[in-house]
């Protein structure tokens, strides 16, 4: 065996062990080749051509390391989401190993061919397929830039890379003045104002860390600049990866660049008296957001481990039991995780066509002895349901039964995405590996996945979907039923799947309510978004709220995050309550766990848990207190959601919004309103007893107090575990007053 992949796996990130690096070489650069080999190969040497002539030889040698690449690709180590990641075997490494050989330098105008011979310890031998590559350099011409709006392209700026075959990129400058700030480009973990950075804008599952990393679930080419005369927004409309510089090279200028190998691109420059006024018009080409009902707004709840009937109707009965009010309930760890359709312990007859109810034998015995009478009692509780699913059909293990039947339509019909060659793409990430993805570009196949689920919403009765997982397209040469490759497709999939499960719901006569964590420009209209993976750590917290902020700068209304985070050990308590108390003023208010093999002790997220883990009376009385509060919220939330929803500013949105020519409030990026009326004050470091804080202009009165105070100014909050910083404009305060004097923890 010997492999070479000129691309690898399309890792955004990372370079594989079996592939040519760097991919796109530019002229005057040397490319590693790289090959994967079977033990059994005792030499491998590449044939190297320029322009047709005779070949040279190149000798390759095993890899210093092992394997160059690996480490990066895999990721996540051995869990991710709740399960189990793809890790090659030792056995399996150790019967395989990498060879590199470094090339000559390329040069502009040539066109090079290569391949691979390799030498078995028998004598034997097998020879690859050719391969071609050409040096690329930047040059004025190759391609057409289109600027809409008021060109502020930086005159001779623009740069085409090309190739022997054509364009592959451009990128050119735009000024920022003194005192602008950059702030978009999707969902960003590391800061609020991205001037002074470089990032890209790539859909990529990054487990744990993003804010350390630079990467995100649900990047956006669009960008809103604030603070100097006036505001303006870049929307780079393409669906490709794009990388900005951000002032990190040249304090005064921001580049773009862009994936274009078809030799247009089109930049839109928005104007607006404010930034609102901007995000409207990114809104009107890509989407607007569309009203969820009220009960998104009331507390979440989920465990990974909740994988039974009896435990989910067990952690809801606590919720009852300690007065904790919860309004919805996301099921993890319900279906078979084959399908993804039937119920863990359902009995039922293989078919071609989507199952109904009556089709599935629930063995009184089994998890789920009675899942529609599980979510019928719920619905009396007041408590919604959401269950999860994946867009990927498993062939890890051999799929047998209704896997194998799904498995085979999904080939035979042609309604998976595809490999450049036309065979099924097969998921190259670490979760799910091989599995096969649906197309669901595709009208007809998003019909086809969704009927299969049919069932679960018009008889089973349940609210929504938790759509996880929307990052699995890698690879640059994909292919897709609406004409895109890869290069312009990928980023467009978690679109698209959450659409399919929003068109069901609404089909069915419920709102959309999907729940996802990845994203692209185009999500705005589609349900509810959190944050992704994380650790319970201070910086986590601190990393999601600037998620937040970000994310709804680009128009994302209904957000939230794994309060206190999901992975790893629990969090202490007071972490955990100021978690609590921050996410009590967020879009979406959820708790959730990462499964952990059901050992002791639990780690589950649950404020009882963390009380009895903790042995913090605080826990259970002040979460109470949060989640209490929280339903007293709802008709707030939900009537400045529909004034975001007809076109005004962001639900949760960072300060330059309503304050865009404060210069002191980018000393405070963690500060954001929640509504027109609510000024929110994270307390995000542990051990405060207060925080420095600040209020823009006007008059605001603290909502545990009624102290008033005048605006404009910096200023040190007293923050008690219970009473999070938060306060409130002054001509707001009559209505919001009774919320919080029923709360229980405020002081008059």
């Amino acid at each position: 065996m010997i492999r070479h992949r000129p691309f690898g796996s399309g890792h955004p990130y990372a370079t594989a062990e079996d592939q040519r690096v760097p991919a796109r070489p530019e002229a005057g650069q040397t490319v590693e080749l790289r090959v994967r080999a079977s033990a059994r190969v005792a030499a491998v040497v590449a044939e190297w051509v320029v322009d047709g002539g005779e070949p040279a030889l190149l000798d390759l040698v095993p890899a210093v390391s092992g394997e160059p690449g690996e480490a990066a690709e895999s990721g996540q180590g051995t869990v991710d989401g709740g399960h189990l990641a793809a890790a090659q075997s030792r056995a399996a490494r150790a019967a395989a190993g990498s060879w590199t050989a470094t090339s000559p330098v390329l040069h502009a105008g040539h066109r090079y061919r290569y391949r691979f011979r390799a030498t078995g310890a028998d004598g034997g031998g097998r020879t690859t397929r050719w391969f071609e590559v050409s040096a690329a350099s930047w040059r004025t011409d190759g391609g057409t830039l289109t600027v809409e709006g008021a060109d502020r392209v930086i005159p001779g700026s623009v740069r085409w890379l090309a190739d022997a075959d054509g364009p592959l990129r451009v990128r050119f400058d735009l000024p920022l003045s003194d005192g602008e700030h950059v702030v978009g480009f999707g969902e960003r973990f590391d800061a609020v104002d991205q001037r002074g950075r470089a990032l890209d804008a790539v859909v990529f599952e990054q487990y744990k860390a993003q804010g350390t990393h630079g990467r995100t679930y649900l990047p956006m080419p669009f960008a809103l600049v604030v603070g100097g005369v006036g505001s303006w927004g870049l929307h780079v409309d393409t669906s490709a990866r794009t990388w900005y510089d951000v002032g990190a090279a040249q304090p005064g200028r921001l580049r773009v660049e862009a994936e274009a190998p078809s030799g247009d691109l089109t930049l839109r420059l928005l104007d607006g008296a404010a930034p609102a006024d901007v995000l409207d018009a990114f809104l009107d080409r890509v989407g607007r957001p569309v009203e969820l009902p009220s009960w998104v707004f009331r507390l979440w709840a989920s465990g990974n481990e909740w994988n039974t009937q009896a435990r989910v109707l067990r952690e809801m009965d606590r919720h009852r039991d300690l007065d904790i009010p919860v309004g919805a309930l996301v099921i993890e760890a319900w279906s078979d995780e084959s399908t993804f359709t039937a119920f863990r312990g359902a009995e039922y007859e293989p078919g071609e066509e989507p199952h109904r109810l009556a089709d599935y034998r629930f063995p009184p015995d089994g998890p789920w002895p009675d899942p529609k009478g599980l979510v019928d009692e719920l619905h009396d509780r007041g408590i919604k349901v959401l269950l999860w699913q994946i867009p990927l059909q498993k062939t890890r293990p051999h799929p047998i039964g209704q896997a194998a039947l799904d498995a085979g339509q999904l080939v035979e019909r042609g309604y998976g995405v595809r490999e450049a060659d036309g065979r099924p793409y097969r998921n190259r990430g670490w979760w799910f590996p091989l599995a096969l993805m649906p197309d669901l570009s595709s009208r007809e196949v998003r019909d086809w996945w969704t009927a299969k689920r049919r069932y679960l919403v018009e008889e089973v009765g349940v609210d929504g979907f938790k759509t996880d997982g929307g990052e699995h397209a890698w690879g640059h040469d994909l292919r897709y039923a609406d004409g895109r490759r890869g290069a312009d497709g990928n980023g467009l999939f978690p679109v698209h799947y959450a659409r399919a499960f929003g068109d069901l719901l609404r089909d069915c006569g419920k709102a959309p309510v999907t729940f996802s964590r990845a994203g692209f420009a185009g999500s705005q209209p589609h349900g509810v978004f959190w944050a992704g993976d994380e650790d319970s750590t201070w910086e986590a917290f601190r990393s999601s709220i600037r998620a937040g902020i970000t994310a709804s700068a680009c128009g994302i209304v209904y957000w939230g995050w794994d309060l206190a985070g999901f992975s790893g050990e629990i969090p202490g308590a007071e972490l955990y309550l100021r978690a609590a108390g921050t996410s009590v003023f967020m879009p979406i208010m959820q708790y959730h766990s990462e499964f952990n093999r059901h050992r002791a002790p639990s780690r589950d997220r649950t404020p009882w848990n963390i009380a009895e883990r903790t042995g913090d009376a605080r826990v259970l009385p002040v979460f109470r207190a949060f989640a209490r509060l929280r339903e007293r919220l709802v008709p707030y939330l939900a009537e400045e959601a529909r004034r975001t929803v007809a076109g005004g500013a962001p639900l949760m949105r960072g300060l330059f919004f309503d304050h865009p020519d404060d210069p002191l409030i980018w000393r405070y990026p963690l500060q954001y309103r929640l509504g027109d009326a609510l000024l929110v004050v994270p307390v995000t470091e542990p051990s405060a007893e207060s925080v420095a804080a600040y209020l823009p202009a006007g008059r605001w009165v603290d909502v545990w107090t009624g102290a008033e105070y005048g605006g404009a100014r910096e200023l040190v909050l007293p923050a008690p575990l219970d009473r999070p910083p938060v306060l409130c404009q002054a001509e707001h305060w009559p209505g919001l007053s009774p919320a919080f004097s029923a709360s229980g923890i405020r002081s008059d």
